[in-house]
């Protein structure tokens, strides 16, 4: 319930000051004290006259709540029923990752027409993907001679969704398992693309246009050249967010392990859904949307971004292992996004692996990782840490599982040309 309008100190002050003075001036006979009480009396009567009776009513919103990292937005306070109102002040709290200007958060405005409706606009920035409260902070008013002051009321926070900016990536190699109808990636059966697969004699159903004429006219039989069939590609996208190593300085600073997980996630399922392919998603961690269904279209690209802002980090209580054996359908490639260092991840890795699916680990451990303190212990333990995790990486390339660093255009072509050849052979002759 909005707090009835109230004394001002200023107006305290002159009733104060006035007041004695005016008294002294008449009891004692001396002009020269209800001289000095004038001003003071003017003010009072004044602030007393233009008091005010009609109780303001705020209203505060963002008039965006969803933006990419970097991106900024407007907070609006509107202030109706400011016929008493000569003054406003809007005060936002501070708070990480976000930025206003004023860069204190505080705005004020001068009401000059009375009876109409006062606003005041606050621009915000965010500079970290992720869905938080902001804009919370007060609103006070004063009337006429600074007599009354109302307030200050406390704004409520908005909740606002901060879509991560997905890094610089691209790919040239095709991914190992093409396994849909309409795509770019070269299949291993022939049809209509772009591949040149062979030279073979002409059959029922070749279109003229595949004809070889060279050839046809050397060995006076008519010849087609046969092309290799395009389909489009399953993608799984794997994002551990069971622990946050490093200090995040936001889309401008330095980036922690899961900054750099969920911007790398974003660019690699932008990559693949402008390529035409399926992109899914699953995310290890205390996020409440875990799973979003391998699809494609832009819908799917906003759905996967929407999903990247809510991960917060934490360990989940209701793992199974035995979960992971529905929803992934065979060919599809699969793409940990982890620093490796939870047992949940390991599991995972290892028994999408064991399925017979193509399985690809980015380390996303950032390079000169902070770890915020200067304790030699924490040191140490992270560099007995770092040890271990190097020995399981190992273990894990030996056991086929290839493990790159995040690198941004190029850093999954050399695994999936190795994933595709591996692909190609006949079972049984081993893997490269």
């Amino acid at each position: 319930m909005n707090p009835l309008w109230r004394p001002s100190t200023a107006l305290v002050r002159s009733s104060l000051a006035s007041l004695p003075l005016a008294l002294a001036a008449v009891l004692a006979g001396r002009p020269d004290l209800l001289v000095l009480a004038a001003p003071f009396l003017v003010v009072t009567a004044g602030a007393l006259a233009w008091r005010p009776v009609q109780t303001p009513r705020p209203d505060h919103r963002l008039l965006h709540r969803s933006l990419r990292e970097g991106e900024g937005t407007v907070a609006r306070t509107t202030l109706s029923e400011t016929r008493d109102v000569e003054h406003l002040v809007v005060a936002l709290a501070p708070q990480r990752f976000t930025a206003t200007k004023p860069a204190l958060g505080t705005s004020g405005r001068t009401v000059l027409t009375p009876d109409s409706v006062a606003r005041v606009d606050t621009a915000l920035a965010s500079f970290r993907w992720g869905v938080r409260p902001v804009a919370a902070g007060q609103v006070s008013a004063t009337s006429a001679w600074s007599g009354f002051r109302w307030g200050p009321v406390e704004l409520a926070p908005e909740t606002l969704t901060t879509l991560p900016t997905p890094g610089a990536f691209g790919s040239r190699a095709p991914t190992p398992h093409p396994i849909g109808l309409v795509g770019t990636n070269p299949a291993r059966r022939t049809g209509d693309g772009t591949e040149f697969a062979s030279i073979r004699p002409f059959a029922p159903g070749d279109r003229l246009r595949r004809v070889q004429w060279r050839v046809s006219l050397r060995t006076q039989t008519l010849h087609v050249t046969s092309t290799q069939a395009e389909e489009d590609s399953s993608i799984l996208l794997v994002v551990d967010a069971l622990a946050e190593l490093g200090l995040s300085g936001g889309v401008h600073g330095a980036a922690s392990s899961l900054d750099t997980a969920v911007r790398a996630a974003g660019a690699i399922a932008d990559h693949y859904l402008h390529r035409g392919d399926r992109v899914g998603l699953r995310v290890l961690g205390a996020t409440r949307h875990r799973h979003v269904p391998t699809s494609a279209g832009q819908r799917q690209h906003r759905r996967l971004l929407d999903t990247l802002a809510r991960i917060t980090p934490g360990a989940t209580r209701d793992f199974d292992r035995r979960r992971l054996r529905f929803g992934v359908a065979a060919g599809t490639t699969v793409i940990v996004l982890s620093p490796m260092l939870s047992e949940e991840a390991i599991a995972t890795t290892v028994t999408l692996a064991r399925r017979g699916l193509s399985v690809v680990v980015v380390d996303t451990v950032p390079t000169g990782l902070d770890l915020g303190s200067q304790d030699p212990r924490l040191r140490l333990a992270w560099r007995l840490r770092a040890l271990e995790r190097q020995g399981l990486l190992r273990k894990l390339e030996v056991a086929g599982i290839p493990v790159v660093r995040w690198r941004g255009p190029g850093t999954l072509d050399v695994v999936l040309r190795r994933l595709t050849r591996r692909a190609a052979r006949p079972q049984g002759l081993g893997s490269v």
